[in-house]
């Protein structure tokens, strides 16, 4: 059993725990907002949030990483007091009791078990700044991995995605495409408005998939 960091040596040890392929635990718990504000990103739960980012790094980073390389991080994991702090301060951070907050990842187990963070594919977000629509990659992920939440927003196309044991398959975004609108691309527990035909004639020049499909 992993106890909460106390020391720098501690706090170290838990950033070298592998958590997938590619993936260390150390790059998840970097934060601009605790990094500005003085402020510590340390699990409460450090085995708690290693086995849900553990799941999450391997059923939607490595496969990710696998088919367009490097997967840049936004902003990954977040202790509790930490994103409460950010809401409160208005810094892009959800209520900790808001349903899809998925930063937290010590927090619930089990059915109730969530992990998510903030990325963005450069390979893709070269592609989105010379005019490509987001959906590509949106549909592309829906018809690829088990992810349980997407959020699109406008800067390099950068996107919030979550894992759940039981995945909720939902898009939103902050982008308006040409010829759409921003908002829910795909409701909780509803198919795409577009047949899976028009949606992979979206992505048909993609790398190979690598992954497992679901």
């Amino acid at each position: 059993m992993m106890r909460r960091p106390q020391s720098m040596w501690s706090l170290e040890t838990l950033g070298r725990v592998k958590l997938s392929k590619y993936f260390y635990m150390r790059e998840f718990l970097y934060s601009e907002i605790a990094n500005i504000n003085g402020l510590q990103n340390i699990p409460d739960d450090p085995d708690l949030a290693v086995a849900n980012g553990r799941a999450f790094c391997s059923a939607l980073l490595d496969p990710l990483e696998e088919t367009f390389g490097r997967v840049a991080l936004r902003s990954g994991y977040r202790s509790a007091a930490l994103n409460q702090f950010g809401n409160e301060n208005k810094l892009n951070c959800a209520r900790n009791d808001f349903p899809q907050e998925c930063h937290i990842w010590d927090r619930g187990q089990g059915a109730e078990a969530v992990a998510g963070a903030s990325v963005v594919i450069p390979w893709f977000a070269e592609q989105y700044e010379s005019g490509r629509d987001y959906r590509d990659l949106a549909y592309w992920i829906h018809d690829h991995l088990a992810y349980s939440e997407l959020w699109f927003f406008p800067k390099l196309c950068a996107f919030n995605i979550s894992w759940r044991p039981m995945p909720w398959r939902m898009i939103s975004s902050y982008i308006t495409p040409q010829g759409g609108r921003r908002g829910t691309l795909v409701k909780r527990g509803s198919e795409p408005e577009e047949s899976l035909a028009q949606r992979q004639a979206r992505y048909a020049d993609f790398p190979p998939f690598r992954g497992l499909v679901i």
